[in-house]
Order: C-alpha cells, then structure tokens, then sequence
C-alpha cells in the first residue's frame, strides 16, 4: 500500500538505499516537481538547439565509441537513438529479480530528473509510468563490464519505452508489445541524445549495491544478536565488550558492536554464573567479535555512504550544461562503487566465516552443560553434527566468490573503452555471498538458541530472553535427529525478515533498557 502522506520528488530529493526499496516495493510514490519539470524541458531543448545549429557533439550528431568521429545525418539521429538501443541489448543469462529491475527504472529516472541529461519530458514520465503501474523490464544478467556504464542490461531496460523486448506483469513475463495494447498505449519516438542517455549511467551495478545495503545491514544486526545468544550458550565472558577496551581503539564498528554486545549482557544471570570460572580467555571467534563484526560493519558504512553518492548523482554523457557547453566525461564508469562493493563482498564473507567458526565451537562439548554436538543422548543420535557441514561448505563457496572483479579489466569498444571496472560482476557476486551468509547465521541461530537451553533455570537479560523465544516459537529445542529442512528453511525466514531485530528492539523500548551502543547514528539508520 503507497503511504498517502510521504511522497518522493525525482531529482530533488536525497535518495537512500531504503528509500529505493520503499518506491521499488510500492510504499511510497516518486513524483515530480514543477522545478524538476522545468530542469527536464530546458535540458531537452539545449539539445534541440545543438541539433538545429550543426555543431558537432558527441552521441548528438554522432555514432558511439569508436564511431564518435562518424558524422550522422540530422534526418537520422532520432533512428541513431532508437538503434543503439537494439544494438546495445545483447545481454545474455537468466533475468535479474524483478525488484532489481524495477530498482534500475527507479535510480535511472531519479538520475535523469536532474536535468542533464537532455531527456524529452514525455520520455521521463513514460519511465515513471512503468514504474507506477509495476509493469517491469526484463533485463538479463550477465553481459556488462561496467565501463560506459552498464549498457547492455540498459539497454534491455529501456527496449520497452520503444515497444521492444520484454516486461513483467502481474507475475508472467510477456512481450511489451501485448502490455501496450492492453493500456491502449503506443511506444515513444526518442529524440536525440536520449538512447545514449538512457544507456549510459551505472544503474545496474547502483541498483544491486542498494539491495546489498539493506540485506547486509539486515545481516549485521542478526549477526551481533545470534553471537550474543552463542556467547550465553557457550559461557562467553563479557570482558572483551567493556567500553574501557575500545576507546583505545576506537572505530566506530568495533565500538559499536562492542556497546551493543555488552547492552545484551550486562544483566544476564548466565553471565555472573560463570564470572569466576577458570577459563582465562574465550576463541576468537567470541572473543573478538568487536574486531571481526566492527570491521565489517566499517566496510558496509564505506558502501552505503559511497552508494548515496551515486544514486543521487547523473552517471550517463556526455552531461549538457547548456547549449554552448557539453562535457564528454568518464562519470558513468563504474570503478568509484566496484571497488567498495568487492570490499563489501570479502566484508560479509567474514561474517559467514566466523560464525562457521562458532557453530564448530558450539558442538565441541568443551562448555558446562553443553553436550558435545548439543544433544544429550549421541551415539545412535549425530545430533548438531551435519549442520556444520553446511556452513562450511557455504563458507568455502564465498570465498571462492572473493576474488575481486574491480581486479580485472579487458578493453572493449576496439580500444575506446580500454579499461573497464567489472562493478556489475562483483554487485552480482556481493548478493549471492550475502544469500550465503544468511544460510549460514540461520544454521548458527539453531545452535546457539540449543546450546542456550541447556543453562536453564538461569535466565539471560530480558532482551535475550525474548528473542529465545521468539526463536521457539518456530524452532523447537531438539532431543534426537529428525529431517532439519523445516527448521532450516525456518531459521532462515527469522534472519532474512530481521523478525528477531524488530523483537529485540521492541523489548527494549517497552522496558526501557540498552540495546543499541555507541554510533548508532552511522549503523542504525540509512
């Protein structure tokens, strides 16, 4: 349901990643302003004006890359604009999500309402009619390198405006052709410039980065929550949290984590339980939580503060000033957001592979009370054993996925475009290792809350607490093996939804008590 009261304003407002997927999943409406309209009809006519006077400028009156000193007809320049759409759709492999699609539409009109770009005003506002009546694209994955932007997927994103390629409706995917009629609506004609417009820019990438950001923020904070819940199963000392620590070390990740941890703990009957225990220090993989989850939670502030740079920024060419300055430029390549989204690939990696770490420890039996593979009765029973297999495994596959794709570069263009950025490989690959991961914590979440229920009577901080059982209200404490394909596929619903973080927060404003720590103004919002 659109949120009558909050609207969007295209090329005026700041966009952020959640204010994306908010107009992407149809909570609230983008619209535009009579400036912004004013902005597109002057941009338009500067272009016009190019156009009448003869003067040469680059994707106006001329081809693209190695053919930019080929001079066009003015006759034909509206059929060059429509051409390099069907030239550049060479896109190949299975279609992207549909959000990302319509994430694409959403950052490209934003882009283009800025005013730069020499757009017809009927072109922008035909994307918005895409956008508004949830009619989406077909754009397939692979087949951008991230240089002149990401043309091919554009390309295929904006075949629909001219009535070309393919588009979803009401969940089937159908020519766009049929859809048109079905409106009783007919394809545009683009003016000149505007292909090259539509076509340049890095939406492809952005829209996969913005996803990355509120998946990654998601798993963040599910992360910090089920370390806590594996640190009262496994007797975890509360020391390393002490704020004392990382003030003398202060990044703003690690101190984060840190406060939150210790908010958690601090009143938890489980912790003083153990208070004077022999154990003189924890794994790391417990102990050093504020480090591991800080320095993740550093990398994604580095992506999600250079990603509102780009979506709010115009990324096609060349950028029309006015109708005596054009400038071709570099600004659609992708390099300024692939290098912090592979940053953020190997970020999120480690959170997985730390958490495989604690799932392994959790079944050593090395804790009082907690039986070797969480299961009393072994032997006949594996008990927890397999489940670290899984995480392992997922484990291994991210880091294969690690490598960074900003790494790599072939020329195309016959040389034009002689370095590329791959950000459009490495954003593909940043989402699947985030998919990964959140298998991996909701297989850590069944450990910890088992390894947990073995402390009772002790009871942990109310917030604790109440996320255990949250847990057990879709996850049962297990006595003996049994088929774990519902409760995986259960866990897996609690970590991707952030259930387990909106029952945490709750708690803690109902009672009035810590949750979040230091720097919840860089992590807490977006």
């Amino acid at each position: 349901m659109v949120n009558k009261t909050k609207k969007f304003q295209y090329g005026e407002d700041t966009m952020t990643s959640s204010l994306a997927i908010q107009i992407a999943n149809g909570n609230i409406k983008g619209q535009l302003t009579e400036q912004t309209v004013k902005k597109v009809v002057q941009s338009a006519q500067y272009v016009q004006e190019i156009v009448d006077s003869g003067k040469i400028v680059y994707g106006i009156n001329t081809g693209f890359g190695p053919l930019c000193t080929t001079l066009i007809n003015p006759a034909d320049t509206k059929k060059l604009q429509e051409n390099i759409l069907k030239s550049h759709a060479v896109g190949i492999g299975e279609p992207i999500d549909q959000q990302l699609s319509k994430l694409m539409l959403i950052l490209k009109a934003h882009a283009l309402a800025k005013g730069y770009s020499g757009i017809q005003l009927s072109t922008l506002e035909r994307i918005l009619w895409f956008i508004d009546q949830d009619i989406v694209p077909v754009v397939p994955k692979q087949g951008s390198v991230g240089a002149s932007g990401d043309l091919a997927p554009l390309s295929h994103l904006f075949l629909p405006l001219i009535g070309l390629g393919k588009v979803w409706y009401k969940g089937e995917i159908l020519p766009t052709a049929q859809i048109l009629t079905r409106f009783d609506t007919s394809p545009i004609t683009l003016g000149a410039k505007e292909g090259l417009a539509l076509i340049n820019g890095t939406q492809f990438m952005a829209a996969h980065a913005v996803k990355a950001v509120v998946e990654m923020q998601n798993l963040l904070d599910n992360a910090d929550l089920v370390a806590t819940l594996m640190i009262e199963g496994l007797n975890g000392s509360i020391k390393p949290f002490f704020p004392q620590l990382h003030e003398l070390r202060p990044y703003k990740g690690n101190k984060y984590v840190a406060s939150t941890i210790f908010n958690l703990l601090e009143t938890s009957e489980i912790v003083t339980s153990h208070k004077n225990c022999s154990r003189v220090q924890d794994p790391y993989s417990l102990r050093c939580i504020p480090q591991i989850h800080g320095a993740s939670r550093n990398a994604w502030l580095h992506l999600k503060e250079t990603i509102e740079v780009e979506i709010n920024a115009v990324t096609d060419n060349p950028i029309i000033i006015d109708s005596e300055l054009t400038i071709s430029g570099g600004s659609f390549h992708g390099q300024p957001i692939a290098l912090p989204i592979d940053y953020a690939t190997l970020a999120i990696s480690e959170i997985g592979n730390v958490s495989d770490r604690r799932v392994y420890l959790s079944l050593e039996g090395d804790t009082p009370n907690v039986p070797k593979l969480l299961l009393k009765e072994t032997g006949l029973n594996s008990g927890f054993m397999i489940l670290q297999y899984s995480t392992a495994a997922l484990a291994s596959e991210n880091k294969g996925l690690c490598f960074p794709s900003s790494a790599d570069s072939i020329p195309t263009s016959l040389g034009q475009e002689d370095h590329v950025s791959m950000g459009s490989i490495g954003a593909r690959k940043l989402l699947q290792v985030i998919n990964n991961v959140s298998k991996i914590l909701s297989i850590e979440l069944i450990c910890a809350a088992q390894a947990f229920d073995f402390h009772r009577p002790l009871q942990s901080t109310p917030i604790i607490e109440a996320v255990h059982q949250k847990i057990r209200k879709s996850i049962p404490h297990i006595k003996e093996d049994q088929i774990m394909e519902e409760i995986l596929q259960a866990a897996q619903q609690l970590i991707s939804s952030g259930t387990l973080i909106t029952e945490a927060k709750q708690i803690a404003h109902k009672q009035g008590i810590p949750y979040h720590g230091v720097h919840q103004e860089y992590f807490n919002n977006y």
